[in-house]
């Protein structure tokens, strides 16, 4: 979401770095040249303002000027105060004290995500709560139904529809339904309006007089830019949020939004829509987006999303397979689908440190095709082709390619990454399995030397 300003304060720093011990005037340069990146990001001009004071007076300090490297010192500076920018000591969890159901109270302008959101929260809640969904959108066509599906999509119980009922009549009987099934949280998705008017405000401000939510939570489009912040001006100041979600961040290379929303609005950040898929939704950690948008990475949001989506029985069973030297086409197919449980190719660079530069080329390229066409061609052949990929001579290979749609060369790029891997595992059985893991990773890559077909060429994999 943060490439573009990614890209240019890497650069910057690049260039400071490269000239050793800096002067002041190369420091007031370099803050010069951030200020116009964040600028250009689309965070608002009184937040660079208060960021760059900040940066500064801290920058320009005797310790700094005198380091032996200043720039990395720099570095430090600004990720600090973009931790302080984003909310580093606040509460950014969930609030569920209440009589149950707590309620929480979704609210935006149409078109910001809210129904998706909605879903995307009570996917991540139900695995320890019991959660009901209900829609007050009467005004969008086919609105509550959306809910209804999304519901179905995720597993969690939605509020039946009754026709003609009006907000305030959904909100009191999804709150008596809440109560009588037991249900630990209830989400009132409400209704939005292309843009905010006394109507609109007045109708989510009584609703949230009957419901008495422990959270209001501001559902605002990263690709809005700038007008974000009024957006939660105008709701904070109106009805009063608790918390905000920025949407569509994978969408924009701006985002600065979500630099300036915080700040603006007073309410903390509580996640970030990384995605179009119901799962594509993070919890909010300030530190962990600074280090992003720095190019150093964000790795325990990287493992956290293999905990919750990688198998790890399945894993287990791979691993100790591959530790006694066995390793075959099908194994490779299950690595491949295990990697696609991750997001992207893009995204999950995006969380290592110093890997965002190559993002571009990556797209550029089309990993994320390349590794379908690849399951194409493995799923192509026969099983016993897979278990045994020895005997795929040129007249198999030829009726694989035409299978998965593919020309010759692709089928024989593929089984020579596949060879690399073997050759690799067996390597790694001889040497005492998981002890020597360590130093093998560092030499070469775990996919195959080269999974994607040339990309060695091109990345420091």
């Amino acid at each position: 979401m943060f490439d573009g300003l990614t890209n240019k304060l890497s650069g910057i720093f690049a260039k400071l770095g490269s000239r050793g011990i800096l002067t002041e005037k190369d420091i007031e340069d370099g803050l010069r040249e951030i200020r116009l990146a964040l600028l250009e990001a689309d965070v608002s001009l009184p937040v660079v303002k208060d960021f760059m004071a900040q940066v500064k007076e801290k920058a320009l300090g005797e310790k700094v000027i005198k380091s032996i490297r200043p720039d990395q010192q720099l570095v430090k500076i600004v990720y600090d105060e973009l931790v302080r920018l984003l909310g580093s000591d606040e509460d950014t969890s969930l609030n569920f004290k209440a009589v149950p159901p707590a309620v929480i109270m979704m609210v935006g302008l149409q078109g910001s995500g809210k129904t998706t959101t909605s879903a995307k929260i009570a996917l991540k809640l139900k695995k320890h709560k019991r959660v009901l969904l209900a829609s007050l959108d009467i005004y969008r066509p086919a609105a509550q139904e959306q809910l209804a599906q999304l519901g179905a999509q995720v597993g969690v119980d939605v509020l039946p529809i009754v026709a003609k009922e009006k907000p305030l009549e959904i909100t009191k009987r999804a709150i008596e339904v809440g109560k009588k099934g037991l249900y630990d949280v209830l989400i009132l998705d409400t209704a939005g309006r292309l843009q905010i008017d006394e109507v609109l405000m007045d109708e989510v401000a009584a609703v949230k007089k009957l419901a008495n939510p422990t959270e209001t939570l501001l559902v605002a489009d990263a690709l809005i830019g700038q007008e974000a912040c009024n957006v939660a001006k105008e709701f904070n100041e109106k009805v009063g949020i608790t918390g905000l979600v920025l949407t569509r961040i994978d969408g924009s290379s701006r985002a600065g939004a979500a630099l300036s929303m915080k700040m603006i609005s007073g309410a903390p950040m509580k996640f970030l829509g990384t995605g179009e898929k119901l799962e594509d939704i993070e919890e909010f950690h300030a530190d962990r987006l600074a280090g992003r948008i720095l190019d150093k990475g964000d790795v325990v949001s990287l493992v956290e999303k293999a905990v919750e989506n990688i198998d790890k029985a399945e894993t287990e069973k791979m691993a100790k397979k591959m530790m006694k030297g066995h390793f075959d086409l099908n194994d490779m197919l299950a690595q491949m689908r295990q990697m696609q449980k991750l997001g992207s190719m893009s995204s999950i660079m995006g969380m290592l440190p110093g890997l965002a530069k190559y993002k571009e080329q990556i797209e550029s390229v089309d990993a994320d095709s390349i590794v379908k066409k690849q399951e194409a061609i493995i799923l192509s052949m026969t099983k016993q082709e897979r278990r045994n990929p020895d005997i795929i001579k040129a007249s198999r290979k030829k009726r694989i390619a035409s299978g998965s749609g593919v020309e010759v060369h692709e089928v024989n790029k593929l089984l020579k990454s596949y060879e690399q891997m073997s050759t690799m595992m067996k390597k790694m059985s001889k040497l005492g399995g998981m002890g020597s893991l360590a130093a093998h990773f560092m030499k070469k890559s775990p996919f195959g030397g080269n999974p994607f077909g040339g990309f060695n060429n091109k990345f420091p994999f």
